[in-house]
């Protein structure tokens, strides 16, 4: 019934979301984390390279992993068009295998917590344990519902040449305050001089996690050095109005 980051959910997120374009500065944040780190580093769930390609721009020798090939093969072509050579994986961040240890693995803007299942959740931070060299760190990204409003409609459109556009209408159906969950679903409409031509649906679950919480499951796996800010401000420690908790960890 539902499409993961299929066409339409790319072609979108390729207009909205460039190359380039900081969630909040976390482009800005992550470059300034890493900064002099001149060893190999991961980004799971990379998508079409918004954040990818300025890192390789920059010359951070980066990888990436996703698992939508629509995503990926729209970052392979932004890559080819600019010159650069990626390498990048098709697989599952819970149990993807890689002949290779990072310095760094980053997950930014929240993308952690689209991992729906919890166990899946523990299987991620497991397996990026494993692919960080001795002494190598990961930082992620946590999302707070701050602002959740179950029923809330909204739709936006969005010209992709001057006869076809692209419309999204996001519903939030549920929050789950047991299993720290929000449900919505998005449906993407294409159209061409008023003609619907194609249509998606999406599932999107959101799960979110308490700080003390997230510290201990680190904790568990055998992370340390565990550190968390609030709205890509290092400085900022997280209150109840943070809605991008990033977490950052060591081997």
């Amino acid at each position: 019934m539902y499409s993961n980051y299929g066409p339409l959910c790319t072609e979108l997120y390729d207009l909205t979301k460039p190359v380039g374009y900081s969630i909040g500065g976390d482009i800005e944040y992550y470059k300034e984390r890493l900064q002099g780190l001149t060893g190999k580093v991961l980004e799971a769930g990379v998508g079409s390279g918004r954040f990818y390609i300025p890192f390789m721009e920059s010359g951070f020798d980066v990888e990436g992993i996703d698992n939508s090939s629509e995503m990926l093969a729209s970052c392979r072509k932004r890559c080819h068009d600019r010159g650069l050579t990626p390498v990048l994986y098709e697989g599952d961040v819970c149990h993807f295998t890689v002949d290779q240890q990072y310095d760094a693995i980053i997950m930014p803007a929240g993308s952690f917590c689209l991992i729906e299942n919890y166990q899946d959740a523990v299987s991620t931070l497991t397996n990026m344990y494993h692919h960080l060299a001795p002494g190598g760190r990961i930082l992620l990204d946590l999302i707070i519902p701050t602002d959740w409003k179950t029923g809330e409609i909204t739709t936006s459109y969005h010209a992709t040449s001057e006869d076809e556009g692209i419309s999204i209408e996001r519903k939030s159906i549920a929050i789950n305050w047991m299993e720290q969950y929000t449900l919505s679903v998005l449906k993407y409409e294409k159209w061409q001089r008023g003609t619907l031509m194609d249509t998606e649906l999406q599932k999107f679950l959101l799960r979110w996690y308490g700080l003390e919480e997230f510290k201990l499951l680190l904790q568990s796996i055998g992370f340390s050095d565990i550190t968390c800010s609030a709205n890509y401000t290092f400085q900022q420690q997280p209150d109840e109005d943070s809605s991008f908790i990033t977490f950052e960890a060591s081997r």
